[in-house]
C-alpha cells in the first residue's frame, strides 16, 4: 500500500507538470511570461506567510528600503521564480542549443575564468539561488566543459528523472548529495570541474561568515575541498537581461589557493570570500534571488545561548580585509544584539 500511495502521490504531481510543459510549448516565451507574472501575483495573495518572509529578508539586507519597497521587490522575486518554472525550464532546451545559444546567453564576462575553466586542472564552479542557476551549467557543458553537479534528487523519483534528462542532456552530470564525498574526490583526481549551488543553509555546524551583514551558515564542504585539492573557486550567475530566454553570464571572482595561502584561518577565509561574492551578484540583480528560502535560519550557537561572541570568531570576521572597519563592528554588533548581549565599550 505505501508504494502504491508514493506512486499516486508522484503521478499526481507528474502528471499535471509534464500537461502543463506540453502546453507552454504551444506558446511563446514571452506569453508564457506574462502568464508566469500573473500567476506569481496570484501565489504572492495566496501564500502571505512566504512572501512577508521574503520581504523581511529583503528589509534586513537593505535597511534604507520602505515596506512598500521590500514588499514590490519580494513580489517581483517571487514572479521571477516562476517564470523559471513557466518559461526557462521549458524552453532552455530548445533555445539553449549548439547552434544558436549564443543568441540567448551572453558570455563575455566569462572571460577571467576562461583559463582555469579550461586548464589541466579541476575547478569548483558556485552559483546561488539567482538568475538561472540551471542555465549556466547547461550552457558550459554544452560547449564542452567537463562539468559535475551536486544536488539533492527530488523526493518525486518521476519528476526527478524528467528534470535529470534536461539538465544532462549536454554532458553535465548529477551526482547526488547522499555519500557524495568519494565521487567528489575521483572527479577532482579525473581533472573534472565540480558544481555546487553554495547558498543554502548549512545548519548550526557550518561555518557562520557575513551575507549582507548577518552571520549566515555555510557549508565547510567546498571551502575544504579547494583547500585540500589546492584548487580554485570561480563564482558565477547567469541573470536574466530580456524577454523570453535571454540571459548574460557572469563571473564575480575566482579565488586561486595564493589568495588563501598565508591565511591564519584559510577555511574560514575561503568560505566568507565565496559568500561575499556571491552577495555582489545578488546585489547586481536583487529581483532575481530567491528571497523566500531561509538563508539565515541558523544562528551561532553565541547568539541561541545569549552569550558574547567568541573572541575567535569575532577575530576571524575582523581578519575579512575586504570589508571595512565600519563593516566589522556592524556584523559584530548585530550578532551581538541578536543574542541580547549589549556590549560595554571601554572608556
Amino acid at each position: 500500500m505505501g508504494r502504491s500511495r508514493t506512486l499516486a502521490r508522484n503521478l499526481a504531481e507528474y502528471v499535471p507538470a509534464r500537461l502543463m510543459a506540453s502546453v507552454a510549448r504551444c506558446f511563446s516565451p514571452q506569453r508564457n511570461q506574462a502568464t508566469a507574472d500573473v500567476a506569481a501575483k496570484v501565489y504572492a495573495a495566496a501564500c502571505p506567510t512566504r512572501t512577508a518572509r521574503a520581504k523581511h529578508n529583503i528589509m534586513q539586507s537593505w535597511p534604507e528600503l520602505t515596506e512598500q519597497q521590500a514588499h514590490a521587490r519580494a513580489v517581483a522575486s517571487t514572479q521571477y521564480l516562476f517564470r523559471l518554472a513557466l518559461v526557462d525550464a521549458i524552453a532552455m532546451d530548445r533555445f539553449i542549443q549548439p547552434n544558436c545559444w549564443w543568441k540567448h546567453v551572453d558570455m563575455s564576462d566569462v572571460a577571467p575564468a576562461v583559463d582555469v575553466l579550461h586548464g589541466d586542472k579541476p575547478t569548483i564552479l558556485l552559483t546561488g539561488h539567482m538568475g538561472n542557476w540551471e542555465l549556466l551549467g547547461y550552457t558550459l557543458s554544452m560547449l564542452g566543459l567537463k562539468l559535475n553537479a551536486l544536488a539533492r534528487p527530488l523526493n518525486n523519483e518521476l519528476m526527478n528523472r524528467w528534470l535529470l534528462g534536461i539538465r544532462q542532456s549536454w554532458g553535465m552530470r548529477i551526482i547526488t548529495k547522499f555519500g557524495a564525498a568519494p565521487e567528489m574526490q575521483a572527479i577532482l583526481e579525473r581533472g573534472e570541474h565540480l558544481a555546487f549551488i553554495a547558498d543554502q543553509n548549512a545548519g548550526p555546524r557550518g561555518v557562520f561568515v557575513p551575507f549582507f551583514g548577518r552571520l549566515a551558515s555555510a557549508y565547510k564542504s567546498i571551502g575544504l575541498l579547494a583547500i585540500t585539492q589546492n584548487i580554485p573557486i570561480v563564482v558565477a550567475g547567469a541573470f536574466r537581461t530580456g524577454p523570453g530566454v535571454q540571459y548574460h553570464a557572469h563571473v564575480q571572482e575566482v579565488i586561486t589557493p595564493d589568495m588563501w595561502a598565508d591565511k591564519d584561518n584559510p577555511l574560514y577565509w575561503v568560505t566568507a570570500r565565496y559568500t561575499w561574492a556571491l552577495e555582489q551578484l545578488v546585489r547586481r540583480y536583487p529581483e532575481q534571488y530567491l528571497w523566500i528560502h531561509r538563508r539565515w535560519k541558523s544562528r551561532p550557537p553565541h547568539e541561541d545561548k545569549g552569550k558574547s561572541m567568541p573572541a575567535g570568531l569575532e577575530r576571524r570576521i575582523r581578519s575579512l580585509d575586504w570589508l571595512s572597519d565600519a563593516d566589522h563592528d556592524a556584523i559584530i554588533n548585530r550578532s551581538l544584539s541578536a543574542a541580547g548581549v549589549l556590549r560595554h565599550e571601554a572608556a
